[in-house]
C-alpha cells in the first residue's frame, strides 16, 4: 500500500482506519510520526496531512491531534534545558 509522502509508514493514515481509537492513542501515534520526521518543516507536513484527511473526517480524534500539532509547531515553547535553562537571562 502506498501512503502520503509525509506519512511514508502510514501511521497517520492507519490511525484513521482504527475503529474506536481515542485521543490518547492518536497522540501516541502522532508522537511516533513526529519523531520519525526530519527536523524542520513539520508545520507544512501537518497542514498537508490535515488537508488530505481532515475534510472527510473533521471530528476524528486524529484530526484534532493534527490541529493541536499544527498550533504547537507554529509556536515553540522556548524552554531550554541544561545550564542555559537554569540561568536567568
Amino acid at each position: 500500500m502506498e501512503y502520503h509522502e509525509f506519512d511514508p509508514r502510514g501511521l497517520i493514515a492507519e490511525a484513521y482506519n482504527i475503529e474506536g481509537i481515542g485521543t490518547p492513542e492518536c497522540r501516541a501515534i502522532f508522537f511516533d510520526w513526529a519523531l520519525s520526521r526530519p527536523e524542520g518543516g513539520e508545520a507544512a507536513e501537518i497542514e498537508a496531512l490535515l488537508a488530505v484527511y481532515g475534510p472527510t473526517t473533521p471530528d476524528h480524534p486524529m484530526s484534532a491531534v493534527l490541529r493541536e500539532g499544527l498550533s504547537g509547531a507554529a509556536s515553540p515553547s522556548g524552554r531550554r534545558g541544561g545550564a542555559r535553562g537554569r540561568r536567568s537571562e
